[in-house]
């Protein structure tokens, strides 16, 4: 069953407002169709462009000041190493320095933390090397061969990504 509004020849159909000039009457509103078409396409392609603009911006930003709120919870580490120092330079109490230094240290521990980046773990743990470092091997004294025995430099992951691995001393074969 066929429609009656529609023509039975395909080719009767006007494509574009060039193949009639002579003002057939209906085509005036498939012209002025077609321009608000075109208009809301372009103007639709201007808001895609100036959203990927905005996006490219934002991802910059955020590269660059990426780690500004690292920098604002390290600061006041930083004036408190400061003031050990002030304070090494009129007292001789080395323990009391040396407390000042391991709240100073585990300050800085907690900082990290709270951003993702945790120790390494390595005692009595059991060589990896996606996330240790040998820097040497020596007899164990009773640990067994292929396990952590000593630590050079702490290592640190940031979330699932290792920072820096541990350099350990691993257990040797006795």
């Amino acid at each position: 069953m066929q429609n009656e509004n529609v023509p039975e020849e395909i080719d009767d159909i006007p494509v574009s407002d060039t193949e009639h000039t002579d003002g057939e009457p209906g085509t005036d509103g498939l012209v002025t169709q077609l321009r608000d078409a075109e208009e809301r396409a372009l103007r639709a392609q201007a808001e895609i462009e100036n959203v990927r603009k905005r996006g490219q911006r934002q991802l910059e930003d955020a590269l660059r000041y990426g780690e500004m709120n690292l920098l604002r919870d390290i600061l006041p580490v930083l004036d408190n190493i400061e003031r050990a120092i002030d304070a090494s330079e009129s007292t001789t109490d080395v323990e009391t320095l040396r407390e000042g230094f391991r709240m100073t240290g585990s300050q800085i521990e907690k900082l990290l933390e709270s951003h993702g980046c945790e120790s390494i773990k390595t005692e009595n743990e059991v060589f990896d090397p996606a996330v240790h470092e040998a820097i040497s091997q020596q007899p164990g004294n009773g640990a067994v061969p292929g396990t952590v025995i000593g630590v050079t430099s702490r290592g640190y992951v940031l979330h699932d990504r290792v920072v820096r691995p541990a350099q350990v001393i691993v257990a040797a074969n006795e």
